[in-house]
């Protein structure tokens, strides 16, 4: 297909292995024809030099090959999909335009690949996805499910294969963003096997000590957990034949991610954490009598095992959104261990392990209304929207997560709501003028509040009146991201006007006075007042929490003490503010990158860092490198949103002047501890304590003390001693 030289050795052997396997696999979806056609395409591009290696080294080739198996093997999707995973790099380095595509291949190929492109351009900057490109991204997915299939697909095969990667930030990177959005997605669309391997990878590249600990503790115990698995089966399966019931049952151990959450939540070690496995039954058996069989084997499991009966799973009843369908039990098993069993016949353990790509094998892409709905609701809350990316992807998992709940209208129309909706998100539902008008409802014959929560089978009819409005205490009852987008908006819309009012009120105060408002002073005043935005403040004097009198007085103040600051010399320009950030440009106590001295730069106020912390510096929006700490805790966020702002930054060996931290000491509230504490503090060498603050309830006090300090060394030394006082439970530093 290409020359030697295009390939390492391993690269060549690897690629052969792929290519005889996905023409295996997909000899009925892509005929001979087309992958002779494909061939040349694609071993012309590479000979003219416009298919070569991207800007990390993957051979992408390779990369394709890979993602069209996984597609193939995993998800099983028609010929359109696979032929533009092939020809999307062709088409992308213009090797072939898109007319000559749709010519050769058809216009729904050419339809993919253009969704593709408009999904590549938004990473050509950097890896990590900002805030709008990342809403863009998004957008693309929805406007069709396969070009997001495509990318998780090539995700999962670009995760695979950076496993010995040189570059650490690159690996990091990948790992962060399959786990915070293409996991999730993944999970959506019902591709479990992809979802819990993309979970796997990404804690292997980003935690390697947890990951290694739990793969090797498996391996380690795999003998006894077989062994156990063969004893509950055995006689299961005896009862099953007797039954006559065709059928298949194995067990299958949980993914390492699924391990690691379950022993956070549990705050245990993997030897206390039982159900590593599950149990699965798969029947074959026609689909008018799947469900009637899959009960006929919950019966013969809980006669032999006792069940739980809170921990029963009915997806058999009410599938999954996504399709998925299966009965989930857990029963007490030999030896005392529970034990998760699933029931599903063949077509259900086909849709759960590829999700809704293989509902059109069953039933056709038409029929999938739970996906467009889904996809509409994407699109509404990524146009409306304000929010950065992560706090995107937290409004969006709560409505890929959380179990459903499933009522009428009085007509008997049917709704899907996740678990914990009120009458409020199903009003924002039906419509946002119902929503912004709503005042409770009737539920199943009886008034309730907008706070009541809705249970399955529920029947809704909305109560509203023409005086309601949003409140903002409306987004405390809601759980869904529509409805909270919506109230947002009306509160804004209705906040924005009362400014105005707010606005135009001060400004008549100034006209009458005869006195022309200075904008840039007023914005002076707004932010010593303690404001965030001009809007939160003449929204304060509209809602009159401001006096407008008192801004008026407060605003002549300052005018006139900033004239007299002009006219006079400063004499305090040397007196110490702890907490200021000061520009450290004349000293070259940091080196930022690889040899930069004497760069502007800031000590960051969310971590506090001083000489000896290991740092690393971030580009704000106004140009200036803040310095913070590694394990600063808003690290990984910008690790992860904005990894292309991050540069290096260490200490240059030269010592500067001191740097404030806050520490936090608990302990017993004796007579004379905080003497002890403070005395301690001043007999240090180059310490000095610039501001403490106690809490005393129950016998307990609670401390933060902002000391001054020349680096961490003498911090870690200061913290050593006051531990040793008399009724000091604890000392830490602050983040």
């Amino acid at each position: 297909m290409a020359e030697n030289t295009y390939f390492t050795e391993a690269e060549k052997e690897e690629f052969i292995v792929a290519y005889k396997a996905l023409i295996r696999t997909s000899r009925t979806l892509v005929g001979a024809t087309d992958f002779l056609r494909i061939r040349k395409w694609i071993a012309g591009a590479i000979e003219s030099g416009n298919y070569l290696r991207d800007k990390y080294g993957i051979n992408i080739l390779l990369r394709n090959i890979n993602t069209a198996l996984i597609l193939s093997k995993e998800v099983g999707l028609e010929r359109s999909t696979l032929i533009a995973v092939l020809m999307y790099n062709v088409a992308l380095s213009e090797f072939l335009s898109m007319a000559q595509i749709e010519k050769e291949f058809g216009s729904d190929i050419t339809k993919i690949i253009r969704g593709l492109i408009k999904a590549n351009s938004l990473y050509a900057k950097q890896a990590t996805v900002e805030s709008e490109n990342f809403r863009k991204l998004l957008l693309t997915f929805a406007e069709d499910v396969r070009v997001i299939i495509i990318m998780i697909a090539d995700r999962l095969c670009l995760m695979r294969m950076i496993n010995h990667h040189p570059n650490q930030k690159f690996r990091e990177d990948i790992a962060c963003e399959a786990s915070y959005l293409y996991a999730p997605l993944a999970h959506r669309l019902g591709l479990y096997s992809i979802k819990s391997e993309l979970e796997d990878l990404s804690l292997k590249y980003t935690n390697r000590e947890i990951f290694d600990q739990i793969a090797h503790k498996l391996k380690e115990t795999k003998r006894a957990r077989d062994q156990y698995i063969y004893e509950f089966i055995e006689p299961v399966k005896k009862k099953l034949e007797e039954a006559g019931l065709k059928f298949e049952i194995k067990g299958r151990t949980k993914s390492i991610y699924s391990i690691w959450n379950k022993m956070k939540k549990q705050k245990a070690d993997i030897e206390d954490i039982y159900d590593l496995f599950a149990i699965r039954v798969v029947l074959d058996t026609p689909e008018s009598q799947e469900k009637a069989d899959c009960w006929k084997v919950y019966s013969i499991v809980t006669d032999m095992y006792q069940p739980n009966p809170k921990r029963l799973k009915d997806w058999l009843s009410i599938p999954k959104s996504n399709g998925y369908e299966s009965l989930h039990i857990t029963v007490f098993g030999p030896q005392n261990r529970w034990v998760e069993v699933q029931i599903r016949s063949r077509r259900m353990d086909d849709i759960a392990e590829r999700g809704l790509a293989a509902h059109w094998k069953y039933k056709g892409i038409k029929s999938e209304n739970g996906l467009d709905d889904w996809l509409n609701n994407v699109r509404d809350i990524l146009e409306n929207a304000e929010s950065g990316p992560m706090e995107l992807m937290k409004e969006f998992k709560m409505d890929l997560y959380d179990k459903e709940v499933f009522v009428f209208t009085p007509k008997g129309d049917l709704y899907k709501l996740p678990k914990g909706a009120t009458i409020l998100d199903f009003a924002f539902l039906i419509h946002t003028g119902l929503g912004s008008k709503c005042v409770g409802a009737i539920v199943n014959g009886k008034n309730q509040t907008i706070r009541y929560e809705l249970k399955s089978g529920d029947t809704i009819e909305i109560l509203t009146s023409p005086a309601q409005s949003p409140k903002q205490d409306w987004l405390n009852i809601v759980s869904t991201s529509k409805a909270r987008v919506k109230i947002k908006q009306a509160l804004k819309e209705s906040q924005f006007k009362e400014a105005e009012f707010g606005k135009e009120l001060l400004q008549r105060r100034f006209k009458n006075r005869k006195i022309e408002m200075d904008e840039a002073l007023m914005m002076r005043l707004i932010k010593k007042l303690g404001f965030k935005t001009a809007t939160d403040f003449y929204y304060a004097l509209a809602s009159e929490h401001l006096d407008v009198n008192v801004v008026f007085d407060s605003y002549l103040e300052l005018e006139r003490k900033e004239n007299e600051e002009s006219t006079e010399q400063r004499t305090a320009e040397n007196y110490v503010q702890p907490y200021r950030e000061e520009d450290t440009t004349k000293e070259d106590v940091l080196v930022i990158d690889q040899n930069l001295k004497g760069i502007e730069y800031k000590l960051s106020k969310c971590c506090n860092p001083i000489y000896g912390d290991e740092i690393f510096g971030f580009v704000s929006t106004q140009g200036t490198i803040k310095i913070h700490r590694v394990d600063c805790p808003n690290a990984t966020e910008m690790r992860t949103r904005f990894g292309y702002r991050v540069v290096k930054a260490r200490w240059s060996g030269k010592q500067g002047s001191q740097y404030v931290t806050v520490l936090r000491v608990v302990g017993h509230d004796d007579i004379g501890i905080v003497t002890n504490i403070t005395s301690i503090i001043s007999k240090e060498k180059n310490i000095s304590m610039r501001n403490i603050s106690i809490d005393s309830n129950d016998g307990l006090f609670q401390g933060h003390i902002a000391v001054m300090v020349d680096d961490i060394t003498a911090l870690n030394s200061l913290i050593k001693k006051l531990k040793t006082v008399k009724g000091v439970k604890n000392v830490e530093r602050m983040q």
